[in-house]
């Protein structure tokens, strides 16, 4: 009979309490492809897990894709964003709120960068 391996949770991480849960790193790489994003989210290990909100802007403040998480299981996400509409030509900047339904919320982080031309 084989033997099962379960996935627990590192104990010895110090967690953070709702008001100094924060967003450690955000990194956005487009795909070759230009209509779809990965992105890296590193938030700091929480003990009640907050929610983020993910946008992505065209330099004319229109939104080109939206992510919601609802309370995530850990604290390192990475997913792949599509881009619902043709951006503008310019910088695209990818917003990130951490926040708790109840409060607190956390500064937005901000990140701008490009996508190569086709």
């Amino acid at each position: 009979m084989s033997e099962m391996e379960f996935f627990f949770p590192e104990d010895h991480l110090k967690r953070t309490s709702p008001e100094e849960t924060k967003i450690l790193s955000l990194t956005a790489e487009p795909y070759e492809d230009g209509r779809r994003l990965r992105v890296n989210i590193e938030i700091s290990p929480f003990e009640k897990r907050p929610n983020l909100e993910v946008k992505l802007i065209d330099s004319q403040n229109n939104e080109i894709s939206l992510a919601d998480f609802v309370e995530p299981m850990t604290f390192k996400l990475e997913f792949t964003m599509h881009l619902r509409a043709e951006p503008v030509e310019g910088p695209l900047e990818l917003e990130t709120k951490l926040f708790y339904p109840d409060g607190p919320q956390a500064e937005p982080v901000k990140i701008s960068f490009e996508i190569p031309s086709q």
